[in-house]
């Protein structure tokens, strides 16, 4: 019964992307709202969340599929569940494991869109989001990816 419902939640990742995004752009406005003083506007139909309103310099940042943390818990909830139906004994620590990771990799998604803002109110829209969305945001989400994939693993398979 768990390995149907780990792949029907992987099912529902790929066919409700559009509401997890939602859901994950609206957490990102909510974290930008404690954390900063500029004006922060989540427009959650358009996944957006608008930040630097009222200054010389506002952005929007879209959560795209590709930027959704979906498709880095996607895999685990599917090895998760081929891991359980090869070894039903070891359910509990599989979803542990599972939760683990999953929890590590929005935590990490999140912190790279935080990484984008700061950097595009430091070095400019222009310069910030270059340095942001495609050196240091790649590298936040693929060593906090590797690290959830250990911690996964590890937590997963330790006796």
């Amino acid at each position: 019964m768990t390995v149907v419902v780990l792949l029907a939640a992987a099912a529902g990742l790929v066919l409700a992307h559009r509401l997890y995004r939602t859901a994950e752009i609206s957490l990102s406005g909510a974290v930008l709202a404690l954390l900063s003083s500029d004006g922060v506007h989540v427009a959650a139909e358009r996944q957006t969340v608008y930040f630097g309103l009222g200054s010389d310099t506002p952005l929007g940042l879209r959560m795209t599929p590709e930027c959704t943390s979906a498709f880095l818990v996607l895999p685990l909830l599917v090895v998760g569940a081929v891991m359980i139906a090869l070894r039903p004994r070891i359910q509990q620590r599989v979803l542990v494991a599972l939760g683990v990771a999953a929890l590590a990799v929005v935590i990490v998604n999140q912190f790279r869109v935080l990484t984008l803002v700061g950097l595009v109110k430091w070095l400019g829209v222009d310069t910030g989001y270059y340095w942001g969305h495609t050196l240091l945001g790649s590298m936040v989400s693929v060593f906090g990816g590797a690290a959830a994939l250990v911690a996964f693993v590890w937590l997963a398979t330790r006796k």
